[in-house]
């Protein structure tokens, strides 16, 4: 790994860590992105990135999880693995479906407090209301990335 490619993989880390996840697994997602080959095993993901491979396998496992990475099928016993073409688009369809959860649970704390609590029931109604808009604009823009990466290269937006 060139100085440049490093820090690279250095900065997603640091971005993925901000983001809630671990550093090494910011790292281990940026230097699939760049590497050639586009697929690398667990004992190449070690060397490259100077971390133990259990904890590659760990971060491994983890993308694949919520479809960040996937296993390639090779003929060799030991895990090669790849980025997945759309999984930051995977990833938030999962924290839109985790609102719902979220929505009834701020349901039934209105339910408890009932409206003999304004203020408590402000506060919950604030709450859920923004829960509500951000589910409902975070599919929206979905939608709207679905649409874009379907138009045509050489369609350029204009009106002719």
């Amino acid at each position: 790994m060139d100085p440049r490619e490093s820090e690279f993989v250095d900065r997603l880390g640091l971005v993925m860590e901000r983001l809630g996840g671990t550093r090494t697994m910011g790292r281990l997602y940026a230097w699939l992105m760049i590497c050639d080959p586009p697929h690398q095993s667990l004992t190449d993901l070690a060397a490259q990135l100077s971390v133990s491979k259990t904890a590659i396998s760990t971060v491994a496992r983890q993308l694949e999880a919520v479809a960040m990475i996937e296993r390639v099928p090779r003929s060799s016993r030991e895990h090669h693995y790849q980025v997945v073409h759309g999984g930051w688009e995977h990833v938030m369809r999962v924290q839109l479906a985790a609102m719902q959860p979220v929505l009834e649970t701020l349901d039934f704390g209105l339910s408890v407090v009932g409206d003999d609590r304004p203020e408590q029931r402000a506060r919950l109604e604030d709450t859920k209301e923004f829960f509500a808009f951000t589910a409902r604009d975070l599919d929206e823009f979905l939608q709207r990335w679905r649409e874009y990466r379907e138009k045509p290269e050489d369609d350029d937006g204009g009106v002719e």
